[in-house]
């Protein structure tokens, strides 16, 4: 072989191996953006999930709360429906007060 052929030969073989890196990081970057849109994607699902289950659980915190609050509301009005006041014995002691006979 000459020396023409041999740089030819050379000159062949670099732009094989240029054309074969150039394919693997064609091929690489596919993969990257493959990959990442599936990483996206399962991101948005559990935190679509995470999310609703979290939304769930304050509505149902928040419905007990509302449900205490209202039979503790309901205790205390029965409590005062059940007291019956002696409005006789208050105006006399407020007759009293207002005079000033206690002491």
């Amino acid at each position: 072989m000459n020396n023409d052929e041999i740089l030819g030969h050379l000159l062949t073989i670099e732009s094989e191996a240029s054309a074969l890196v150039d394919d693997a990081q064609t091929e690489a970057d596919r993969r990257v953006n493959e990959a990442e849109k599936h990483n996206h994607t399962a991101y948005e699902e559990r935190y679509s999930r995470e999310a609703e289950r979290l939304e769930n659980e304050y509505h149902a915190i928040k419905e007990k709360a509302r449900q205490r609050y209202q039979a503790e509301l309901e205790s205390y009005q029965k409590k005062i429906d059940d007291v019956n006041p002696d409005t006789n014995r208050f105006s006399a002691l407020l007759d009293k007060l207002i005079a000033g006979e206690m002491r």
